[in-house]
């Protein structure tokens, strides 16, 4: 089944990079492996700097060696020059990214050579996990789902369950082989009256909202954006905010799970309660989710509400804003004391929707980090790192949008503390110029514009209850904020706050067999604005000294956990064996291995990452 061929594989959406090699990599990787030699080449040069420059000429007599020797030792000197310029032009012609009608077949002596044809690179979205398979599967039905796990299975063959590959994590990423449902993405049965909606795991959240609005139905709550699978987003625990709904897992009833060892089962709450509350936040470890019906809401119109407040304030009004906004979340700008507030509630039927007129335009909101990169620009293009942001110039300026203009005026200089304080300072200001009310649908309304690609771990913790908050939340930012400060962090904005309430699912982070608990969820960020492989390796550094602080003096004072699509490996065994006996103190480990081994007996649908979070006897 040719993937070019495929209505709504990956290839259309721009989130998920998946491509045959023959086509697009074949020049990319060759231009790697052409990077590399010229920067070998310009060590060389370097290196026969003396021979472009030679050095002043021997004195006429020498007491320390005969003339006729020192002659040779020059010859052999110039020489040995010669051969070297002439190994370093020849790497240089030879792995050189011709044009593909250009291109030498010598070129494979340093075995750069186009990577064969069935080999396909898949990246997530941020482009900070990516592997190269050449097993990527896409059905189109239900069968041909079904046959495929069969034959997996009985090859013993991993075939990685995969979404839109926008968890920063790429936890559904595997080199030996990934099935994607793409192209099983229709709603299958819509029930007004009783508003819930039967749909196949891989159709995108807008899809979904869109195909359902006839109806007068949408769904409860929104991540932050809508390009996610259905299967994907209920897996990893994905979650919208407000301290009375809980994560988007608790919205499925039923759903249909592919296994190697059951076949196609069917799992409710009332069909086998204990595996459907394990699997429907299941890190697709115990099957492929090839149908789900959820529970939705009536559609209606929100009234969000942004504006800036401080955190003396925001404490005093704290549980009140929880308890009284049917969405909230604070964005915190470090090194700044200011706090942006966003809420969304119903429109009110007798009062209708608010009447407020901005102070400020958008242009005139935008206006002062505008001026700040045409300032910056400037500074920065005398010291030749400008350049890194490609052709752009200060002309374009007034075409970005503030997210745009956070990332190019980041990239200038992303690491200096100093540089990035007067960008926050700024996100500041242009949120205080930006406060005021916006109307719209709760699917256009609960959407946010995260920035371009990123470094991202998010921790979730239980903070109370609605009517009994433990004011944790805010102590955990505060915490935060004096860590940022004092090591003098690079730290971007937002750090995002969040709040849902509790998750029957059993692997879900925000778990709990209490029924009014709530859970709050922090994210911390590092944007990647910078296609730079030099620079975009020390912004990974810096981001992983970053959480490692975080994890080290906040994660176990506040019982906190890092979301599934969030968390990254280490790679050190001693740190891995102890974020295993970490999961294991807040999850059913043994139950969901338990599960795997039963449903999956072969780990077809393992990979990397799973394994070492949740690794399984030998004897399994």
């Amino acid at each position: 089944m040719p993937i070019s061929s495929h209505r709504n594989s990956l290839l259309s959406h721009s989130h998920f990079r998946h491509w045959s090699e023959s086509k697009i990599p074949r020049k990319a990787h060759i231009f790697i492996a052409g990077s590399s030699i010229h920067l070998a080449a310009n060590n060389v040069e370097s290196s026969l700097s003396p021979a472009l420059n030679p050095p002043p000429p021997p004195p006429p007599f020498s007491t320390s060696s005969p003339a006729p020797a020192s002659s040779e030792a020059e010859l052999r000197r110039y020489l040995g020059y010669t051969a070297l310029a002439l190994f370093c032009g020849a790497a240089t012609y030879f792995s050189f990214p011709f044009s593909e009608n250009a291109k030498h077949k010598k070129a494979q002596l340093f075995r750069y050579a186009p990577l064969p044809e069935d080999l396909h690179t898949v990246s997530n979205w941020s482009g900070t996990h990516e592997v190269q398979t050449r097993n990527f599967h896409q059905p189109e039905t239900l069968e041909e789902l079904e046959k495929l796990v069969k034959d997996a299975d009985e090859k013993k063959a991993r075939i990685r369950p995969v979404g839109s590959g926008l968890s920063p994590n790429g936890i559904g990423l595997s080199r030996a082989g990934m099935v994607n449902l793409g192209l099983m993405d229709k709603v299958l049965e819509v029930d007004k009256e009783k508003k819930t909606v039967r749909v196949q795991a891989g159709i995108r959240v807008q899809q979904l909202v869109d195909g359902i609005k006839e109806y007068g139905l949408t769904l409860q709550n929104f991540a932050s954006i809508r390009e996610q699978q259905i299967g994907g987003i209920i897996q990893v625990g994905a979650h919208g905010t407000g301290a009375r709904l809980p994560p988007i897992d608790e919205q499925v009833i039923s759903m249909k799970l592919v296994t190697p060892a059951k076949g196609t089962i069917e799992i409710s709450k009332d069909k086998d309660p204990d595996l459907f509350y394990l699997a429907r936040c299941g890190l697709g470890g115990l099957g492929v989710v090839a149908e789900v019906t959820l529970q939705c809401v009536e559609r209606e119109e929100l009234v969000e509400h942004t504006y800036v407040t401080d955190m003396n304030d925001l404490k005093k009004n704290h549980k009140k804003l929880l308890s009284e906004n049917k969405h909230v979340k604070y964005l915190y700008i470090p090194y700044t004391d200011a706090v942006v507030v966003v809420t969304c509630n119903p429109i009110s039927k007798w009062r209708g929707p608010p009447k407020f007129k901005p102070k400020y335009t958008k242009d005139e909101a935008i206006q002062h980090v505008r001026d700040l990169y045409k300032e910056c620009l400037e500074k920065y293009r005398r010291v030749a790192v400008a350049c890194r942001n490609g052709e752009f110039t200060a002309s374009l300026v007034d075409e970005l949008s503030f997210t745009e203009l956070r990332d190019k005026l980041i990239a200038l200089d992303p690491l200096n503390k100093n540089h990035i304080v007067r960008i926050n300072r700024a996100e500041a200001e242009f949120w205080r110029k930006s406060e005021g009310y916006r109307v719209g649908w709760s699917d256009e309304i609960l959407g946010f514009d995260c920035g371009g690609q990123q470094w991202v771990s998010e921790t979730c913790f239980p903070v109370g209850s609605v009517s009994k908050p433990s004011m944790k939340d805010l102590e955990y930012i505060e915490d935060l904020k004096q860590l940022i400060e004092k090591r003098r962090i690079p730290a971007p904005a937002p750090i995002e706050q969040r709040w849902t309430a509790r998750s029957r699912s059993h692997m879900s982070p925000a778990s709990s067999s209490t029924e009014d608990e709530i859970f709050s969820w922090v994210g911390i960020i590092m944007y990647l604005p910078t296609m730079d492989g030099r620079q975009r390796k020390d912004i990974t550094d810096e981001f992983f000294h970053y959480r490692r602080l975080t994890q080290t003096e906040l994660w176990d004072t506040y019982s906190a956990y890092e979301h599934w699509a969030k968390i990254e490996v280490p790679r050190d065994k001693e740190e891995q064996a102890a974020l295993q006996v970490r999961l294991r103190e807040r999850f059913p480990v043994d139950t969901y291995n338990a599960a795997r081994k039963e449903l999956d007996p072969n780990r077809i649908f393992a990979n990397n990452k799973l394994e070492k979070l949740f690794p399984l006897s030998q004897a399994a």
